[in-house]
């Protein structure tokens, strides 16, 4: 009983060793301040970038809505030429006397709006071709920049 009476002591295996943690703790202090102005930026950097592709997109509706009109003007004045035409081609049609005179005055009128169809396609398609380059300028122009800062990074 006596061995039982007998204390012995054993050492703390699972006690950490004192140490002091203020290092750590300036060095987790320090990296999270690093991670804070990263994400900082790399928000500035996409709040720009987005500001700048709505500003694209505000542009180019514009423009789109500003082409639509200037194109719908262009049809509509073609189709105005096309029935005053037809109605001055009428008008000399009820005045004709004889079948010689109708040949004539139908042949006038059909080469008068073979020319005016062919001046308003070439018209139609320069309008278009200048819508078109206006509609993508903003986007060409945004995704150049886009390039060159990513060139520049």
């Amino acid at each position: 009983m006596a061995k039982a009476a007998q204390k012995t002591e054993t050492a703390d295996v699972f006690a950490f060793p004192a140490m002091d943690t203020a290092p750590f703790a300036d060095q987790f202090r320090t990296f999270a301040e690093d991670s804070m102005a990263k994400s900082k930026e790399a928000y500035d950097k996409m709040k720009s970038s987005v500001e700048e592709a709505q500003k694209t997109v505000e542009t180019t509706m514009e423009t789109a809505q500003a082409q639509g009109s200037k194109l719908s003007l262009a049809a509509i004045s073609a189709m105005r030429a096309n029935t005053e035409a037809g109605f001055s081609h009428l008008e000399k049609m009820l005045g004709v006397k004889t079948l010689a005179e109708a040949m004539e005055v139908q042949t006038a009128f059909m080469r008068k709006q073979t020319e005016m169809a062919v001046d308003q396609a070439k018209g139609m398609q320069a309008a278009s071709q200048e819508a078109f380059e206006a509609l993508s300028a903003p986007a060409k122009a945004a995704t150049e920049k886009a390039m060159a800062s990513i060139k520049a990074a």
